[in-house]
């Protein structure tokens, strides 16, 4: 179906699309079926995701590839510790034939980002995205513009320990709608990522394009067409005003993070072909939403305890809702989880 504006997707519609761009994206990442299913979801939720970890372990080829299967016009900053704010946006330059200042703009003008190792450059560049991040817009040469649609940044950074880099700041964290770390693989998938190269015989993998832009902006908004109950709005809004409270986090998630945990919920259930929330999705999605927004106290670093850590004891501590939306039935009894019913389950993975 389509209108004037584009085409028009169905969350059933959106839900096969999203299988069919990462069975795409699997063909060259091995073994990060999940993360790949989280960064699509924010993606669909028109979010920027930071992917965090090690060199090494697939982070850049994640970008590469979502931008190819997504049909979405890609830029690349390595960034690195003399990079200026103006490489990021653009700057004036004058042009010899006209005469004129004109207005040169920069990588950020493109729908994917790569951010490749933001946290070793200064904060003074890091900043740079921020604008264009949080608004869709970059201010420069006393002038507004705005960015493509859609935009997005996926970055990579490294762990803070990690020698030459810097510390994210909060307010640039809190832009991100998750974060994610990746981890090593599984012996297994990592004996089939060399396997599969020996097969190949060449280093990269020919990705083929599933969609584009016009139909990426239609999936996004056939995410507005899940359904949130009540008392699910009530089970987001608890997480997050949970962690403000917790007596070993500092600072607690703002409200961006209650919109980023809801629209990620939405997401999640997408993914399981369902047009409706269950505590389950919120549950799935809510330490890579929450974890990089809070602060912990200063004692814990020593303690080697970690934000995942800490987020997933809130979810251990706020009551589940205990009414299912998939059923106008009954409540659950206590002590069933939400989404773990006895009989056939609604879900299709």
């Amino acid at each position: 179906m389509t209108t004037m504006n584009g085409p028009v997707r169905s969350p059933d519609e959106t839900a096969q699309l999203c299988t069919r761009v990462l069975d795409e994206i699997e063909r060259a990442v091995v073994g990060r079926r999940r993360s790949l299913q989280l960064v699509l979801i924010g993606i669909l939720a028109a979010g920027h995701i930071l992917l965090e970890d090690l060199p090494g372990l697939g982070k850049t080829l994640i970008a590469r590839s979502f931008a190819k299967v997504l049909g979405l016009d890609f830029a690349r900053i390595q960034f690195t510790p003399d990079m200026l704010p103006s490489d990021v946006v653009g700057a004036p330059f004058y042009n010899q034939r006209t005469g004129e200042m004109v207005f040169r703009p920069g990588p950020v003008f493109t729908n994917l980002l790569l951010a490749d190792e933001i946290n070793r450059t200064p904060p003074k560049t890091q900043a740079a995205l921020l604008e264009a991040m949080g608004e869709g817009q970059v201010s420069a040469d006393g002038e507004t513009r705005r960015l493509p649609q859609p935009f997005v940044v996926l970055a990579t950074d490294n762990p803070i320990e990690y020698e030459g880099t810097y510390e994210l700041p909060e307010a640039q964290l809190d832009r991100f709608i998750m974060r994610l770390r990746l981890g090593y693989l599984d012996p297994d998938d990592e004996v089939a990522m060399v396997q599969r190269r020996l097969d190949r015989a060449q280093d990269n993998v020919e990705l083929s394009q599933v969609t584009d832009a016009t139909d990426l902006m239609a999936m996004r908004e056939s995410l507005e067409r899940v359904e949130v109950a009540p008392d699910l709005l009530d089970y987001a809004v608890a997480l997050v005003r949970a962690t403000r409270d917790h007596p070993q986090i500092q600072v607690g998630a703002s409200p961006r993070g209650s919109l980023s945990l809801v629209q990620l919920a939405r997401g999640e259930a997408l993914m399981h072909l369902r047009d409706y929330v269950i505590p389950d999705d919120i549950k799935q999605i809510a330490v890579p939403t929450l974890a990089h927004r809070v602060v912990l106290r200063p004692e814990l670093w020593v303690r080697q305890v970690s934000a995942d850590d800490v987020i997933a004891g809130v979810l251990a501590t706020v009551p589940t809702p205990r009414t299912d939306p998939r059923s106008a039935g009954p409540e659950q009894p206590a002590g069933q989880a939400v989404g773990q019913s006895a009989g056939p389950s609604a879900e299709r993975r």
